[in-house]
């Protein structure tokens, strides 16, 4: 009588189907995993972040758009994230991951950069890569979301463009990258 077995490994499962048809039956046949990539859940807590919801809103909308096998959602009122966000009177700053499902990061988004003119969601989104894994790309143009301040403020962009979409998605590739521990730095955005 043929039966199946799942197997799950880190946060990705593998499919195995062993076929057997009593004690004379041949050797088990091994079906293939799927292609398909995990995808890792990261949960961010806004609840300190007044005043910046919408941006941040807009920015974890711009990552999840832009990246398959990395999620972030907010973290039910009091629950466990990974990503902490709080504003501050300061400059934006963020502890630079890649994050980890279990660990934790700081994002700071600053009202300094808002009052020197520099847009929220850009803030945010930028903030919120340097959480995923990615560092400051300064001096660069504006379509360069890590480029941060240096593209000025006349910049709103808040999309990862093609070279950091793949660097996130690579930082999150496969179930055994997820033991690496997040670099640790905080980044201050800063011009």
């Amino acid at each position: 009588m043929p039966f199946t077995t799942w197997i799950k490994a880190g946060t990705s499962a593998t499919a195995l189907v062993l076929a057997t048809a009593g004690a004379a039956s041949a050797a088990p046949a091994v079906e293939e995993p799927s292609a398909q990539a995990a995808v890792v859940t990261l949960r961010y807590d806004d609840s300190r972040a007044a005043g910046w919801e919408a941006a941040i809103a807009a920015g974890v909308a711009s990552w999840n758009a832009n990246v398959s096998n990395v999620r972030l959602v907010e973290a039910a009122p009091g629950g466990a994230a990974e990503i902490v966000i709080v504003a501050t009177t300061g400059w934006p700053q963020a502890t630079l991951g890649p994050v980890r499902p279990g660990r934790q990061v700081r994002v700071e988004l600053g009202s300094q950069a808002v009052s020197d003119g520099y847009n929220k969601t850009r803030i945010a989104a930028h903030e919120l890569g340097h959480s995923l894994g990615l560092p400051d790309t300064k001096p660069g143009p504006c379509s360069q979301l890590m480029s941060g301040s240096s593209a000025g403020t006349a910049c709103t962009n808040a999309v990862p463009n093609a070279t950091e979409r793949s660097r996130v998605q690579s930082n999150y590739t496969s179930a055994l990258a997820l033991p690496v521990v997040t670099d640790g730095r905080t980044l201050t955005d800063a011009p």
